[in-house]
Formats: structure tokens, sequence, C-alpha cells
């Protein structure tokens, strides 16, 4: 069993009979979703899941999860999902599956967020994988300058043919190269007034529990206070 199928495993225990469950986007959610599945035919748990991208809804689906959108809850008890990148005060970055607009958002209206990841997730400072920020394709260029201009190093992410990435929502994705983010906060900040911008992957003050797979302890959970 590997690191990612350990957490997603282990993840999957928090879910309890009854819950409205945020399913995240990626390589170790896919074994989240797949146990909730397993215990939803196996010891007859009944959730409802809502999914970050429509590659979790067609599994979520395949599995037989029950399904509503953000807009059809009051609320998500629980949202599971991992991260690309968790600094050391547990600030994380998201989006390298170009799903971060619907995980952000169905984030938000969690009342509990858990990250699974495996312990090369784990660093100092975030920045040394690309922050993904989601455009509008319309004055993307010059977006991308702005950025670059500021010497972030942005590029817009492209598919094997060439042509841009095109998020859920027909969005393009600029991928900002920072090596090293010194103030998560005052960037967020600064992001958030682009026009143009829709969302980006800094995910901060939002997670509640992280669950880390490592070579040499195990499954390891650290509870996270602010």
């Amino acid at each position: 069993m590997n690191l990612k199928q350990m957490v997603g495993i282990e993840s999957a225990k928090y879910v309890k009979d009854g819950m409205i469950v945020g399913l995240g986007t990626g390589s170790t959610a896919y074994y989240m979703v797949e146990e909730i599945g397993r215990r939803m035919k196996e010891e007859g748990l009944h959730i409802t899941g809502v999914t970050t991208s429509k590659a979790t809804e067609e599994q979520a689906l395949g599995l037989g999860i029950p399904l509503k959108s953000i807009d059809e809850v009051s609320h998500v008890d629980l949202t599971i999902d991992g991260a690309d990148e968790i600094s050391a005060d547990f600030q994380g970055t998201k989006g390298g599956g170009a799903a971060l607009l619907f995980e952000k958002i169905v984030a938000s209206y969690s009342k509990e967020v858990i990250w699974i990841v495996d312990e090369s997730k784990m660093v100092n400072l975030l920045g040394k994988f690309p922050l993904p920020v989601e455009v509008i394709p319309y004055g993307s260029e010059q977006l991308l300058k702005k950025f670059n201009n500021k010497q972030y190093n942005g590029k817009i992410r492209l598919q094997e043919d060439g042509t841009p990435l095109l998020t859920d929502s027909n969005n393009y994705i600029i991928d900002l190269h920072l090596e090293a983010i010194e103030n998560p906060q005052e960037l967020a900040t600064w992001l958030d007034h682009q026009v143009g911008v829709v969302e980006h992957g800094l995910f901060l003050n939002i997670v509640n529990r992280v669950i880390i797979g490592t070579s040499s302890e195990g499954v390891k959970t650290i509870e996270v206070t602010r």
C-alpha cells in the first residue's frame, strides 16, 4: 500500500453516517473517495457528497455515492482533500490539478477541513511548487505581463497540444514560479484585488487536521490549532 493510499483510507475514518462530505480532487483524494465508496457498500455508511471537480464527480457516481452541488446544501460537515504544499505553520498551496476554485468554494462552507498528503508535501516555506492562479481568458495576457513585471515568473498552463488548459469553469491557469513565498497573506491579498483573477491556490487559515503518510512512521495525524 503506498503512502497516498494509506492516508486516503485513514481520512475516510472521520466520515460519519449522515454527513455531508466535501470530496477533494487529485491522486491522494482518489483513494479517500474509493474508501468511502467501499464503506458505503460494505458497512452501510450513508453520506451525501459534494464534489470539487468533474473528475471526482465521475468517480463518486461510479461508486454509487449520492451527490449534491454546493448550492443544494446548507453547509458541508467535513471536506477531505489533498494539497500540493503545506508549510510549517499549516498554510497550503493547492491547484496542481486545476480544481482550486471549486476546492476553495467547498472548503469555505465546511465545518472542518482535512488535508491528506505524503511527507514530500510538507515544507518550511511555500513556493517551490508553482502557485496556480485561475484567470478568465479575456485579459489573461495582460495579467501575465503584470505578474512578470513583479518577477513572479508566470506561465499559462498548457495542454499537451500546446493550447491553454481549461478548468472546469473554462478559465485559464497561470502558474507563478516563485521558489519561496515569504508572506503568503500579503500575496493572497494582492492577487484577490487583481481584475480578471478568479481565484488563487493559497489556502490560508483553512485546515483543521493534516494526515501525513511517512515512510518511517506510517500515518501521522496533526491537529491544527489557530
